[in-house]
């Protein structure tokens, strides 16, 4: 076992499932919260990854924070190195990409709530932000549980995304899923097999907590 890869994987994860939840709530908020071609442009946006080959995105941002561009050249210039094959550049990219895994529970879970509680809240002089806080996040707690499932799960399988963007530096930018590749590549099928088994069992674990808990219903929407 590749622990090192592991632990990578592990940090990565966390990393982005917290900072998926920090940008999808307000944003899953504001996209269930109202309807027009505004918000079902942005939802289109974010669902991207979803019909998007990996390497096409991993791509396009291995383009857009390299030296090539403006942005890129503006990252480099304020960090002395580029992001691309570097742990931060491996975070931007598993955060674009696992932003519908994210963003689809939470809006599918604030909009089930029902809207009586909120005008009620309203009514009774509750603020939109003190309403969201104390009614709506409650009640679409399920939700929000398996937001971060699936976040966290999603970017521990990543393969196309991180190979692109970070390539397969050892301690940097391997993480299990490269590391399983590799074996796979120098014929090393027993290990190959238990870093398989690994990442089998952390879904199915994962899966089952869901399903468990009763948020299963809004795994897929």
């Amino acid at each position: 076992m590749d622990f090192e890869a592991l632990w990578l994987t592990l940090r990565l994860a966390g990393a982005t499932t917290a900072i998926l939840l920090a940008v999808a709530l307000p944003l899953a908020w504001w996209i269930a919260s109202g309807r027009g071609m505004g918000r079902a442009l942005v939802q289109a946006v974010v669902a991207l990854p979803l019909v998007l080959p990996p390497t096409v995105i991993g791509f396009y941002l291995l383009v857009a924070l390299g030296p090539a561009t403006a942005p890129g050249r503006l990252l480099v210039r304020m960090l002395g190195h580029p992001l691309a094959f570097s742990f931060a550049g491996l975070l931007v990219g598993s955060v674009i990409y696992s932003l519908p895994f994210a963003v689809q529970p939470l809006v599918a879970g604030f909009r089930s709530v029902d809207p009586s509680f909120l005008e009620a809240s309203s009514l009774l002089g509750a603020s939109p932000l003190s309403t969201f806080l104390r009614i709506t996040l409650p009640l679409a707690r399920g939700s929000v549980v398996t937001a971060a499932a699936l976040s966290f799960t999603h970017t521990v399988g990543e393969f196309g995304v991180v190979l692109m963007l970070g390539g397969n530096i050892p301690g940097r930018t391997r993480t299990l899923s490269i590391s399983l590749f590799d074996q796979v590549q120098d014929f090393q099928y027993q290990q190959a097999n238990h870093t398989a088994l690994l990442l089998l069992l952390l879904s199915l674990v994962t899966l089952i907590v869901l399903y468990t808990r009763g948020a299963g219903g809004r795994v897929v929407q």
